[in-house]
């Protein structure tokens, strides 16, 4: 643990990643909890949980399990008369359990279409509301920052698909326990990009950043950076790529003197090493990302405020 106190929950959580996301994957393995193979299903969530969503709907598809949307939970079009959004089953993220949007939606389901809660806090109200849960207690975090439940949640999804990710884990305990480059503490912006799946973890490398930093930070699908964000990339700037590389990116980048990170590693550790940077950012510039501006550990909404 760093003498430095501010973090102090994110820093225990992050570094713990790679074993908790072995025992996820373990737990995938002995459960079958999730909808069958060639089920429609539907991934809510909010935040962080709604990008772990996306991510997980790409990897479904991509794996030819059946067609998988992802929605936030406050913008989710389930269960309407359109033919299209008639879902055999819907998938909730939620580390608490007590989110607004999403309790609402399974009380909506309730009776209709079959629900699964994948959860850190398994005291939580969603355990009522749910048809099935899955629960990662040994994910669950105090900081109100996400490091290890989101990506813990992922792990089991993505293992649950037949992924193996064992290279995941190797790699991450590299990641979140490495230094942390000098430029990368003192970069002005950062924005991330990802194909596929990945995406997902772009738009969440994203918000870490902007929660923990309170920084200027993009995320994009990595085809779609070149049709306009690009023109923010410049010398003390950042972009950063997970997963594949489109074709000549790396050349497009090099012109524009901003550093741009792209390595072998897996995907999901290079999400944890971002965890490690944000956190190191935070702790530079006086900031405590276990208690972020605004935020809460989770939303919940007063109807009668």
């Amino acid at each position: 643990m760093s003498e430095n106190t501010q973090g102090a929950f994110m820093e225990e959580e992050l570094v713990s990643q790679p074993d908790v996301w072995q025992r996820a994957i373990e737990q995938a393995a002995s459960e079958q909890m999730l909808p069958a193979d060639g089920q429609r299903i539907a991934v809510i969530g909010c935040g962080t949980s709604w990008f772990m969503a996306q991510s997980y709907a790409a990897a479904r598809e991509s794996a030819g399990k059946g067609v998988t949307d992802a929605f936030a939970a406050s913008e989710a079009f389930l269960n309407s008369n359109s033919p299209e959004r008639q879902y055999d089953a819907v998938v909730a993220i939620t580390r608490s359990g007590t989110t607004t949007e999403v309790l609402e939606i399974l009380a909506g389901l309730k009776g209709i279409v079959p629900t699964v809660a994948i959860i850190g806090d398994t005291a939580s109200p969603i355990v009522h509301l749910a048809d099935a849960v899955i629960g990662l207690p040994y994910a669950d975090e105090r900081s109100v920052v996400q490091t290890r439940f989101a990506t813990s949640a992922l792990v089991y999804l993505l293992a649950s698909l037949g992924i193996d990710l064992k290279q995941a884990v190797e790699d991450a305990r590299d990641a979140v326990s490495g230094p942390v480059a000098q430029e990368l503490l003192d970069a002005e912006q950062f924005t991330f990009l990802g194909t596929g799946w990945t995406v997902g973890l772009a738009h969440e490398a994203g918000l870490k950043m902007r929660e923990a930093v309170q920084g200027w930070t993009e995320s994009y699908p990595a085809m779609e950076y070149r049709h306009g964000p690009i023109s923010i990339a410049a010398p003390g700037r950042v972009t950063w790529l997970f997963g594949a590389q489109p074709e000549g990116l790396d050349k497009d980048m090099a012109a524009t003197g901003a550093l741009y990170l792209h390595t072998d590693k897996h995907p999901l550790a290079e999400l944890a090493r971002v965890h490690k940077v944000t956190l190191e950012r935070a702790r530079v510039r006086g900031l405590n990302p276990d208690l972020p501006r605004n935020l809460t550990r989770s939303v919940i909404l007063d109807p009668s405020a």
